[in-house]
């Protein structure tokens, strides 16, 4: 392996992700695809992440160091030093499974008309229990390229993608406030093709402290200016400074964690019919938050059999795909 020129650059932004970034890193290095870089940039971390990051020794690992700037300018600057063509996006909570490199760098390079490879991914919470293997919408590229512009593609830190592609279409606009990936995708996608591996490659781990919070806890003004900047295309200053105007102002970390026990409940529930483990985590988001109704109701249908709330859920997800279509 040529150091100055490895084949994959592994791009993973960390903010005070001391709790589980040793397990993250310990993922990629033992990769059974072992020509990479592991690129971390450190987003202005007050724990122990760089001394965590430090004791691997591992010259593979190279740590950027930032003023806390959030994750989009984190990624930008990544992109920027990362040295190899291809570029693996990684969260500093998550886990790689240890064929994850080699399975998408065989197939990009196998498929060279292809720009960003995902794949369907389990995840867990925060202690590690699984809760639910997710498949992305869209698997192969006519049907990515179908999905309405609310639907984000990939699961972010399954992508593999091609480092010129991003960077010549502007990388990560930074005022897409927590959802600068879907923003790139939709600015990108229709000149691209793409798709999903049926594998789960990755473990994404849900936690109190994650940026994105459950769509439905977002506040209607956010939610508007979201979906409206996706459906144009584009983005301006103000926007952006809006999105972090409202998410400073509503999204406490106490709102953050009800939102993480909200949807641990909804899934345990809908995805992993697990109805004790799903009131447990219901609870806590009561204790919470206990003005959110939906809540309430959540937890009284965890006492149905579990066909009857896979009715009602397929109802509800129908009525509501209807009025995306006619929007």
């Amino acid at each position: 392996m040529d150091m100055n020129n490895p084949k994959v650059t592994v791009l993973m932004p960390a903010y005070n992700a001391g709790k589980y970034i040793r397990e993250a890193i310990s993922s990629v290095l033992g990769q059974s695809f072992t020509d990479f870089e592991l690129l971390i940039v450190n987003d202005g971390s007050t724990d122990d992440t760089v001394n965590i990051i430090h004791s691997f020794g591992d010259a593979r690992i190279v740590l950027i160091n930032q003023d806390n700037r959030g994750v989009a300018r984190a990624l930008n600057l990544g992109l920027s030093y990362a040295r190899a063509p291809y570029v693996a996006r990684f969260d500093a909570d998550d886990v790689c499974y240890p064929n994850r490199l080699k399975i998408q760098y065989e197939f990009i390079t196998a498929y060279p008309e292809y720009s960003i490879i995902g794949s369907a991914v389990d995840y867990a919470d925060a202690d590690g229990h699984h809760i639910f293997t997710h498949h992305p919408e869209g698997h192969l590229n006519e049907e990515i390229q179908q999905l309405k512009y609310n639907i984000c593609p990939f699961i972010h830190s399954s992508v593999l993608y091609k480092k010129e592609v991003i960077i010549n279409n502007g990388g990560y606009n930074e005022h897409a406030y927590t959802y600068e990936d879907h923003f790139l995708w939709v600015n990108i996608l229709n000149n691209q093709k793409a798709c999903n591996l049926s594998q789960p490659l990755i473990k994404v781990r849900l936690s109190p402290g994650s940026v994105s919070i459950d769509g439905k806890w977002h506040k209607r003004q956010f939610r508007s200016i979201k979906y409206a900047t996706l459906k144009k295309i584009s983005i301006t200053e103000s926007e952006g400074a809006e999105l972090y105007r409202i998410s400073e102002k509503h999204y406490s970390s106490k709102i953050k964690e009800g939102a993480y026990y909200a949807l641990c409940g909804k899934k345990f529930l809908l995805n992993n019919y697990q109805p004790e483990r799903a009131r447990a985590n219901v609870a806590m988001a009561i204790t919470l938050n206990p003005f959110r109704l939906d809540n309430y109701l959540l937890y009284v249908i965890s006492y149905f059999p579990g066909r009857l709330i896979t009715w009602l859920h397929n109802s509800m997800s129908g009525d509501q795909t209807k009025k995306m279509q006619q929007s």
